[in-house]
């Protein structure tokens, strides 16, 4: 008989980075149990999944069993300073608590490059408070760059949406704005390794991203030469595009673009710390569109 596979944990599981991570565990023999709002019932029924949800009690059977936990789930739909602490940070903390009692030892966090010291979002704030208990519950605690690869989703992916709908784009803030890159294949590689025990996780949180910075506006030029597109940006100052999508926020409106995303986006760390990142085995290739594009022109 073949011994059972050993189970992993992951939240998000139905986002984009726990999708590449859940597929890349299990190519690599592991048994995925997803955590997610709503699984379908099949998945459920067969094990395969548990309701869960940041803020909510923490369901009795999510860690049973399991060797591993990858957390990426992030509530956005939250929006203030209490709402965030109460779903996204005290939520993350009674799950690490649930998976120390199940005796997990291999825990990884998804943090962001978004959570330093001096970090004025929300988003980053809440990151870094989180950071603290998960370093103290003996996670490997990861600050993602912006994650790209083919079929993208999240940012990357809503960037690659906007320039093949519009040929004027506007440029937020001038986009000289420096945001550093890791492909998902990395970085669920060495998660993956991670939870096989081929890696000792850091004392803090690990950058995660390759050390050569690019432009808001280089990206979106590579990304629009990559689909053979010519495109024409405004630039718009910061503060009153913030300004607009808070008082939209305020009257209720849910956009795919929030103020406090914006806020990140104005404020990133003037000096990400990218010593470590070679020494602990997380390799990053260079950004190169034909990682992103199926079919680039000229490929």
């Amino acid at each position: 008989m073949n011994a059972p596979r050993k189970i992993c944990v992951v939240t998000g599981a139905h986002g984009w980075l726990g999708r590449r991570v859940a597929a890349e565990l299990e190519r690599r023999g592991w048994q995925v149990r997803s955590a997610v709002r709503r699984p379908a019932p099949e998945a459920v029924a067969n094990g395969e999944a548990v309701a869960f949800q940041l803020g909510a009690a923490v369901p009795l059977d999510l860690c049973a069993g399991a060797e591993a936990l990858v957390h990426c789930a992030y509530d956005f739909q939250v929006r203030t300073w209490e709402e965030v602490r109460a779903g996204n940070v005290r939520g993350t903390e009674r799950l690490l608590a649930a998976a120390q009692a199940a005796g997990i030892r291999k825990i990884v966090v998804i943090s962001t490059m978004s959570a330093f010291d001096g970090s004025v979002s929300i988003y980053g704030r809440a990151k870094l408070v989180l950071e603290k208990a998960s370093l103290h519950a003996g996670a490997l605690v990861l600050r993602p760059g912006l994650i790209y690869g083919q079929g993208a989703g999240g940012m990357f992916g809503s960037l690659v949406a906007q320039v093949q709908r519009a040929r004027v784009l506007p440029l937020i803030g001038g986009g000289a704005q420096r945001l550093y890159l890791i492909h998902e294949q990395d970085l669920a590689g060495f998660i993956a390794r991670f939870c096989a025990g081929e890696i000792a996780p850091p004392l803090q949180p690990l950058t995660a991203a390759h050390a050569q910075p690019w432009t808001f506006r280089e990206i979106l030029e590579t990304i629009a030469r990559g689909l053979g597109r010519k495109i024409t940006f405004f630039p718009l100052p910061w503060r009153p595009v913030w300004a607009a999508l808070r008082c939209a926020e305020a009257c209720g409106l849910r956009l795919n673009f929030r103020s406090d995303s914006l806020v990140s986006l104005m404020n990133q760390d003037p000096q990400p710390d990218f010593s470590r990142t070679p020494r602990f085995g997380l390799q990053c290739r260079p950004f190169q569109i034909e990682d992103v594009l199926h079919n680039p022109p000229g490929v």
